[in-house]
């Protein structure tokens, strides 16, 4: 039995914070989304593939920032790049600095849906942008939606705050469900703008899927026969399940497709990318601006990010440390004999608990997460994980025997 984590600082730092910040600390960071009371709530600093919290506390960082972190923390030669544009150069300026135009060249060249890219910040901003295109392209308004695409008025979830005329047009349909969009689209048949869907499938708190054979071919040709523009959020996917996106992975390609997280290792940026046609619609017909979009520090970052992943072929290392992590966790279940699973690999881990009708997976969940995190593996109990360039063999067979350790703990409330 692994001791309680001691997490004075971050306790009182959390306190302190409900005086300063609603809630404390924002959004899917609060302790409800791990387990109140044996998770940090504050961290410290990071490095590499592990980070500290403000009690001092080491953990192997298997949630790396919710995905942006696809080499490590800190990394020297990136934040040199940055360090040398803003001594050298600067990066907040009333127009726009020639690394604009590098960065959709490597783009264009990695990525088979980019012709045009528009830079914005977040995963949000990003796959707003995309439906606001679509709609003005199309001339259409609905849009049918599969998967998380932000905290945005037309996607949230949450709906407090926010009238229901703003998202009355848009229409869920399920992961590898083609028979669900096809009903929708028949539905909605000549009003529909965009078919939006994450080409890895990540539900909340749910198993990570992989496309059936034939799901993503199948939703693009059927936005394509009603007359919808096919978009594919590849926020998470993007450059981490291949260098040109799960779309290059996969074989499929998008009319429009928008990533971020793993771009620049951490810096703030997303992009939106398609047919240069359905793009030009930025240039009068929809209005997209920000001062601090075409900020320059984090375009040189994302430059430097994917000369580095091309150069030292880090998702080859990923993908091979990934599918030897899962084919030894799968092992270490199957010799449990707890009714989890992992899936997502090799990219994205997660170990989920099969429901039952008693609700016992719940309490099994929280065991396990708490086991795991009393021994110094930072995960997240509904969110999948992220595999980084610097988890070494070491970091993660050590990851396998905390999950191992955790697993039989957890069996014994079972």
């Amino acid at each position: 039995m692994a001791d309680k984590l001691q997490l004075e600082k971050s306790n009182l730092l959390y306190k302190e914070a409900w005086d300063l910040v609603p809630g404390g600390v924002a959004g899917i960071r609060r302790p409800y989304n791990f387990v109140p009371g044996e998770y940090p709530i504050f961290f410290d600093s990071a490095k590499g593939g592990r980070v500290t919290d403000v009690d001092g506390n080491e953990y192997i960082d298997m949630l790396c920032a919710y995905g942006p972190i696809i080499i490590g923390h800190r990394e020297r030669e990136i934040d040199n790049a940055v360090i040398a544009q803003v001594r050298n150069k600067g990066f907040c300026m009333s127009l726009t600095q020639p690394i604009q135009n590098e960065l959709v060249r490597k783009l264009k060249k990695l990525v088979p849906s980019c012709e045009k890219a528009a830079f914005v910040k977040t995963g949000s901003d990003a796959t707003s942008t995309a439906i606001r295109v679509a709609r003005a392209f199309t001339g259409k308004v609905k849009v049918l939606r599969c998967g998380y695409h932000g905290w945005h008025d037309w996607c949230v979830e949450v709906k407090g705050g926010i009238p229901a005329k703003l998202y009355e047009d848009v229409f869920e349909f399920h992961y590898n469900d083609l028979q669900g969009l096809e009903d929708l689209l028949k539905a909605h048949d000549g009003q529909v703008a965009a078919v939006i869907v994450t080409p890895v499938g990540h539900p909340l708190a749910h198993e990570v899927q992989m496309p059936a054979p034939g799901f993503l071919e199948g939703a693009r040709d059927l936005a394509h026969k009603h007359g919808a523009v096919i978009i594919f959020d590849e926020i998470r996917s993007g450059f981490r399940v291949n260098i040109g996106g799960a779309q290059k992975e996969f074989g499929v390609t998008p009319d429009m497709s928008v990533f971020g997280k793993a771009l620049a290792n951490g810096y703030e940026i997303s992009a939106v990318v398609g047919k240069a046609d359905i793009m030009n619609m930025l240039e009068e017909k929809a209005f997209l601006s920000s001062t601090f979009f075409p900020n320059s520090l984090a375009q040189v970052a994302a430059l430097k990010t994917l000369e580095i992943m091309e150069r030292d072929g880090v998702l080859d290392v990923i993908r091979a440390r990934g599918l030897q992590f899962a084919k030894k966790v799968e092992k270490v279940i199957a010799n449990s004999g707890m009714r989890c699973r992992l899936s997502g690999a090799p990219w994205m881990p997660f170990i989920t608990f099969d429901h039952d009708e008693s609700k016992l997976y719940k309490k099994l969940r929280n065991e396990f997460y708490t086991q795991l995190i009393r021994r110094k593996v930072f995960l997240q109990p509904y969110h999948h994980g992220y595999i980084a360039y610097r988890h070494s063999v070491k970091d993660l067979n050590y990851v396998v025997a905390m999950i191992g350790e955790s697993l039989e703990e957890a069996k014994k409330i079972s």
